[in-house]
């Protein structure tokens, strides 16, 4: 009930706020825009509130308003295919789609029509045929990718453990966004001649299940790509890897944010952001998405929950030295179900 309150009471904050700046630019050009986040999570929702906030900000700067839907199908494909159905009756100027599934829907809902689809957190919009290459997209549809350097995350692994010789892989094996990177750990692995165990899930009670059977294999640390389903799972499982000690290394922050010890990869915050100013392009400087090139992201920050890191054994400023020289920068987070929790 916490979570399906303060939805609703952002909803109903961002409706006043673009309510009154069409009152107050009646003459203004007004932008519909529908967009669709795939789940719940931290990462993700860092995503939809930056893209208000930017195009906000946007609008003031060029005059012209904004109005933005925002839904979530809660990982239900019938509920995000009638989202879509919805956007398109109410004649959005623009579709926003958060994350791989929703992007992939969104792109079959409006092939070969004009309806422009700017997307965001797709990790692999190539593999996922979603796009014909990050230069030339190709169609109606762009927007900015969360590309995971997998090698990047293994260096941070055996920097923390050079004696690593057993890896965990937990993935949704239905998760288009987690292919790519598995399947670069298993080469990366290979080549290093390590064991690896894979372990797949695509609900919390298999999630746990799989984390279990995992320890039971004596892996001496978890990895996880930016994958939705152990997201949004993890909450359930980092206090049972605390007490095997297994720590678990992931694909964004909002993994640590919620209990893992190490998330990696982009700034969210930045790629709503990011995104934003990409529908600008669309909408205002009449780009046309077929030729917009993909934005992608490496800003190496690696993300440590020190609480996490405390209790797995690890002292934490001697893994930031070793973390430094492979990173951009190491950031601290603590605990929380999400960001705004840890502000409050």
């Amino acid at each position: 009930m916490k979570k399906i309150s303060k939805a609703l009471l952002a909803s109903a904050m961002c409706a006043s706020l673009f309510g009154c700046s069409s009152n107050e630019n009646s003459d203004a050009t007004v932008y519909k825009i529908g967009i669709c986040n795939y789940v719940d999570d931290a990462s993700l929702n860092q995503i939809v509130d930056n893209i208000q906030s930017r195009l906000e900000e946007i609008g003031k700067e060029n005059e012209v308003v904004f109005d933005v839907e925002v839904e979530n199908c809660n990982a239900d494909s019938t509920v995000l295919n009638q989202i879509i159905t919805d956007f398109q009756a109410d004649n959005v100027d623009l579709m926003v789609a958060v994350a791989t599934p929703v992007a992939m829907a969104m792109q079959s809902a409006t092939e070969g029509s004009d309806l422009p689809v700017i997307f965001s957190a797709v990790s692999d919009p190539v593999g996922a045929q979603i796009v014909d290459s990050l230069e030339t997209p190709g169609a109606n549809i762009t927007g900015t990718s969360d590309y995971l350097d997998t090698t990047s995350i293994f260096n941070l692994i055996f920097a923390a453990d050079p004696d690593a010789d057993k890896i965990g892989l937990l993935y949704d094996a239905g998760q288009d966004s987690s292919t790519a990177s598995i399947e670069s750990a298993k080469q990366y692995l290979e080549d290093k001649q390590i064991d690896y165990v894979v372990k797949t899930a695509t609900t919390t009670d298999e999630v746990k299940l799989a984390v279990d059977a995992l320890i039971s294999e004596d892996v001496d640390a978890i990895f996880t790509p930016t994958d939705n389903t152990i997201m949004t799972a993890e909450l359930s499982i980092y206090e049972t890897l605390i007490d095997a000690k297994v720590p678990h290394y992931t694909g964004a922050d909002s993994f640590a944010l919620n209990g893992a010890f190490l998330g990696y990869g982009v700034d969210y915050a930045n790629l709503g952001v990011e995104t934003a100013d990409m529908i600008a392009q669309v909408l205002l400087d009449k780009e046309n998405p077929s030729t917009l090139a993909v934005r992608t992201f490496d800003n190496g920050t690696a993300t440590i929950n020190t609480e996490t890191c405390t209790a797995l054994g690890f002292d934490f400023e001697t893994i930031k030295k070793a973390f430094e020289p492979l990173c951009t920068q190491v950031k601290e987070i603590t605990t929380a179900e999400s960001f705004d929790d840890l502000e409050g």
